[in-house]
């Protein structure tokens, strides 16, 4: 009997962590390919969750990377005039807006800004994020604990080194690329 009380609960164990796994992974599609993303819930619960409540809601679909910085990193996520599906698009204006969710408080954590993270873009103030996101093209410590990184590219960080880069000084791109879609795996 105790043996199969063990099993049972390994058993178990091994779905929820499958479970767990499945609910924390992204797939981005851009033209280029498909990009796996592995979100950190552990580490900054409320971004991850609000990324995953936009993304599953469709509201990254035809958000454009607005400013694009080659061998540092390449910025989306303006739902308001970073969508080139909507009325509101205006590619001037694109990276001065957000969701109308409110904005998030800093979750600042020790996971270094290397190449594939994934972090909150923001204001000068720390508690300023709300729906746009970087995704670092190379190591960036500068950003570290100043900025709350939140997932990571874990497959298909070649698609992403695609994208169009912007202007060497201000990184804003003419003619941007743009999420085709972005939702749970």
């Amino acid at each position: 009997m105790k043996k199969n009380i063990y099993l049972f609960i390994f058993f178990f164990s091994l779905l929820s962590m499958e479970s767990f796994a499945q609910t924390n992974l992204m797939i981005l599609k851009l033209k280029y390919g498909d990009v796996e993303i592995e979100l950190y819930s552990d580490k900054a619960p409320n971004h991850v969750k609000r990324f995953k409540e936009l993304a599953d809601n469709g509201k990254y679909d035809g958000v454009v990377f607005h400013r694009v910085i080659d061998g540092f990193m390449a910025q989306t996520g303006d739902v308001k005039f970073g969508n080139s599906n909507s009325a509101e698009f205006n590619l001037s204006l694109a990276g001065t807006g957000g969701s109308d969710l409110p904005n998030l408080k800093a979750e600042f954590t020790d996971i270094p800004h290397t190449r594939g993270v994934l972090s909150a873009a923001r204001a000068a103030d720390p508690d300023s994020a709300n729906s746009q996101f970087f995704i670092c093209f190379e190591p960036a410590p500068h950003l570290d604990r100043q900025y709350s990184a939140f997932g990571k590219v874990v497959k298909g960080m070649e698609y992403i080194d695609m994208i169009k880069k912007g202007d060497p000084n201000s990184g804003s791109v003419q003619d941007p690329d743009k999420i085709i879609s972005l939702r749970s795996k």
